[in-house]
């Protein structure tokens, strides 16, 4: 384990809700990150939940304390050629998981994530926990 892990959006969301098993991996974690594109569906859940304001006020707590990685032309490339390769396939994901996929590729992150369909990127190195 290289230490280096940029976070998708089920494994925040089982941080929130306390999960020991995440808690404990993070702690050995030597750096973490979360893709902007996370952030944006956090707060779309936080807009469709019960409990707008104080959802929204986590999730801005969260991303205030967070190495946040953005989206830039090296992610527009990586995501070109990550959709392309799994359109010749026949094995599309989610847009925003392409995103996220490259941006993990972008700065060689272990992606963790709960997601299976992740799996038919290629070299992308992925941890569930």
């Amino acid at each position: 384990m290289n230490g280096r892990f940029l976070l998708d959006t089920n494994i925040i969301i089982a941080l929130f809700a306390q999960e020991s098993s995440v808690q404990k991996c993070l702690e050995r974690a030597e750096e973490v990150f979360v893709p902007s594109v996370v952030l944006g569906e956090l707060y779309f859940g936080a807009h469709k939940s019960t409990r707008v304001e104080e959802n929204v006020a986590r999730v801005d707590e969260f991303a205030a304390s967070s190495a946040v990685l953005v989206c830039d032309t090296e992610t527009a490339r990586q995501y070109g050629v990550i959709k392309s390769r799994l359109r010749e396939i026949g094995r599309p994901i989610p847009e925003n998981d392409l995103w996220i996929a490259a941006i993990a590729q972008q700065y060689d992150l272990i992606l963790v994530t709960r997601d299976a369909h992740f799996s038919v990127v290629e070299r992308l190195s992925i941890e569930t926990w």
